[in-house]
């Protein structure tokens, strides 16, 4: 048994030795010419095919976050905790420049930019701090699900409302306006009342 596995070997070898050396290249049993004789392979028409596919996704935030595009400082966590919270430097602020961050699409930064200026910096950083653990690695993984959470509620669309939602509204508003004409004229009656009359 051990025989006829050496021989097969070196018959094997002995066959890609000499295609290499009379410049043919290897083709296993399982190729496409072997599989499909009749047809014509053009492998370009499937790479411009990815190539196209590549691009569209890049209009979409498929979730990953280079750590290595991001700013990460630790710094000592407030609250309760004994000295351990004075020892150990376990509070996240992680930050990236939207400006330049090409790991997202330039409408989602856009978008960052317009619905949360308040946690950009007069850098152009967004900021995301997280102290809810007493863990660095936890936090940091907190400030990174942050991250994404912002991202997908800055590509949230509003819902529309429904016709229900709005006679619920209207039926609010009207109710509210009753409301404020009826305390406006007791308002007025009591006034009226305390008014001296001059004979």
């Amino acid at each position: 048994m051990l025989r006829q596995i050496s021989r097969t070997l070196v018959q094997t070898h002995r066959t890609l030795s000499r295609s290499c050396v009379s410049g043919e290249s290897y083709k296993s049993a399982y190729n496409l010419e072997r599989l499909y004789p009749n047809s014509i392979v053009d492998v370009t028409v499937g790479v411009d095919r990815f190539q196209e596919h590549s691009t569209n996704l890049d209009e979409h935030f498929d979730g990953h976050i280079p750590v290595g595009k991001l700013t990460v400082k630790y710094s000592c966590s407030s609250g309760a905790g004994g000295q351990n919270v004075n020892k150990v430097q376990t509070k996240a602020d992680v930050r990236f420049h939207i400006g330049s961050a090409d790991w997202l699409p330039v409408h989602i930064r856009q978008q960052i930019q317009e619905k949360k200026k308040t946690k950009i910096n007069s850098k152009g950083e967004l900021i995301v701090t997280s102290e809810r653990t007493r863990s660095q690695i936890t936090n940091f993984s907190d400030c990174l699900q942050k991250i994404r959470d912002i991202i997908e509620e800055v590509q949230r669309k509003p819902k529309e409302p429904t016709e229900d939602d709005k006679a619920v509204v209207r039926m609010r508003v009207e109710r509210a306006n009753r409301e404020r004409l009826k305390n406006k004229k007791i308002h007025s009656a009591t006034k009226s009342d305390r008014r001296v009359m001059f004979d």
